[in-house]
């Protein structure tokens, strides 16, 4: 999806909403959402699901012991995006692969460890996020991705995108178990989920700033379809190329393609006042 999102309802097309006046003005910190933001978005799911298997069951640090490395990691990569006065793909990426790692270890922690139910976590995430976006909007007048432009709404930002990958790992997992489905099938399901809702954004008009964030939500079990399909074992339906392999080579593509767009710069916003 490509489309400009809304600041203020009621706005006109393209404009922003006002930054709080407590905060300076300064170039948004988000990209520019085009192609390579969805394409980069899945590959960056894929290699939470894979990376959080790998470091777990390889590395055998268990889910405790991942989880401490993983948020410690999350929280460096994050002190350097906020600092930072505009989008810098080389910060910004690997802050969202990294909290697509904090993301999946959240939900599974919860499930794996504490006993939580699937639906339970699900329900529960999706309200999680619900209270953000009502806190975000209260406090800023605007959800736009468009508008990331203070340090407040950074703030949103990222507590909504971190709750958007544990709600997609809760719900990805459940439908999965609940159908029965298998990696392919269940990747084409998201696909056309996801397909659905840029219809109905597109050609019916559905709000560009929800058309997003359930898109968003929904690219997370995509992706980790996809990685599980490749990592796999033959014999449970996958293609047995393992977890390290599988996420050397996502890294290696999500690399290529955020060198090409630090030099390139077509997914950074123009700046403004």
């Amino acid at each position: 999806m490509t489309y400009e999102l809304p600041g203020t309802p009621g706005a006109e097309p393209g404009t922003r909403a006002p930054a709080h006046p407590s905060h300076r003005l300064r170039w948004n910190k988000v990209p520019e959402v085009t192609a390579y933001f969805w394409v980069i978005k899945v590959l960056c799911t894929t290699v939470g699901e894979t990376a959080a298997d790998l470091l777990d069951e390889k590395a055998g640090l268990g889910l405790t012991g991942v989880s401490v490395l993983m948020s410690a990691l999350l929280a460096v990569v994050l002190v350097v995006q906020f600092r930072t006065t505009a989008y810098r793909a080389g910060v910004y990426w690997p802050a969202v692969a990294l909290i697509s790692v904090v993301g999946t270890l959240i939900s599974d922690n919860l499930t794996d460890h504490l006993g939580v139910p699937l639906e339970t976590t699900t329900v529960v995430f999706a309200v999680l996020l619900v209270v953000v976006f009502v806190v975000w909007y209260r406090r800023e007048r605007t959800l736009s991705i468009h508008s990331v432009d203070t340090t407040s709404r950074e703030a949103y930002y990222w507590l909504a995108v971190l709750v958007t990958f544990a709600l997609g790992t809760a719900g990805g997992d459940l439908v999965s178990e609940r159908l029965d489905l298998g990696y392919w099938p269940a990747a084409a399901l998201f696909a056309l989920a996801i397909a659905a809702v840029a219809t109905a954004h597109f050609a019916w008009g559905l709000d560009a700033v929800w058309s997003f964030w359930i898109a968003y939500v929904l690219t997370r079990p995509l992706g980790a379809s996809i990685g599980d399909y490749l990592s796999q074992p033959t014999g449970d339906g996958g293609l047995g190329l393992g977890t390290v392999v599988t996420s050397v080579l996502f890294l290696a593509v999500i690399l290529a393609l955020v060198v090409h767009l630090a030099v390139t710069r077509k997914d950074v916003a123009e700046p403004h006042a």
